[in-house]
């Protein structure tokens, strides 16, 4: 069978093809078109391949397969053939571009990252709002919540507070007046004559003078409010930290 060989060799040059060009036209890789032209069979692999390959390449060439393959198998039938047990599988040209899998294990990682940090996050929010439901369940339930003492610790907190028209301070109050003077940061709402004239979390050093026949005030942080009513000081309505709510008739 020393022809055979070279019967694909001279086809394919007379063509005017290298090997690339013919493994780029029919998907079979050119070392194993290579193989056939030097009759090394042994790099094909089992005789399977190999006459699955003859018939491809013989086609391509304009050769009778049948004749190419019965010439291969008389000349396997007489001992020649390459054992398949050494010899690999040959795979086309088209698995040879397939793409390789890549290592995810990065990707895998950041995404498990990505979503510990969220659920952090969520437990998170889960437990400051609880606290707050707590600090507010806390307070009497007919009236505004007053922030708890803890939140006015140390420098005063911004104010932002809701304020309806009230009176200017006065050094010398006036009869039916109630004034309150803050020395130590606090939430505090005060209500006269049914409207909320005052109502917010204010600094040390602030006072309000209100005027009215009835008042109701509450204060978060007792022990930081003064309290006067018709210029008499009723002093400080409990202790530091305390949530205290009286109403006065002015």
């Amino acid at each position: 069978m020393a022809a055979l060989g070279e019967r694909f060799r001279a086809a394919r040059e007379a063509r005017g093809l290298s090997l690339s060009d013919v493994a780029e036209q029919i998907r079979i890789r050119s070392v194993y078109l290579g193989a056939i032209e030097d009759e090394n069979w042994t790099a094909i692999g089992a005789p399977v391949y190999t006459r699955g390959f003859l018939r491809t390449y013989a086609r391509f060439l304009g050769l009778d397969p049948e004749e190419v393959v019965g010439e291969f198998n008389r000349a396997t039938s007489s001992g020649s053939a390459p054992s398949t047990a050494t010899a690999p599988a040959p795979s086309s040209i088209s698995r040879l571009h397939e793409p390789r899998p890549r290592n995810l294990s990065p990707l895998i990682w950041i995404a498990s990252l990505i979503a510990v940090a969220l659920v952090a996050f969520v437990f998170y929010n889960e437990f400051t709002l609880h606290a707050r439901q707590a600090r507010t369940a806390a307070l009497p339930s007919n009236t505004s919540p007053a922030p708890a003492a803890d939140a006015m610790d140390g420098a005063a907190p911004a104010v932002s507070p809701s304020i309806l028209p009230s009176a200017n301070p006065s050094s010398s109050p006036q009869p039916k007046t109630l004034e309150v003077r803050l020395s130590a940061a606090s939430w505090i709402r005060v209500a006269v004559d049914g409207s909320v004239s005052m109502e917010g979390t204010f600094p040390a050093g602030t006072a309000r003078v209100f005027h009215g026949k009835n008042a109701v005030v509450r204060i978060g942080n007792a022990g930081g409010v003064d309290v006067f009513v018709d210029g008499r000081n009723l002093g400080k309505l409990g202790a530091e930290g305390d949530v205290v709510e009286r109403s006065f008739t002015l």
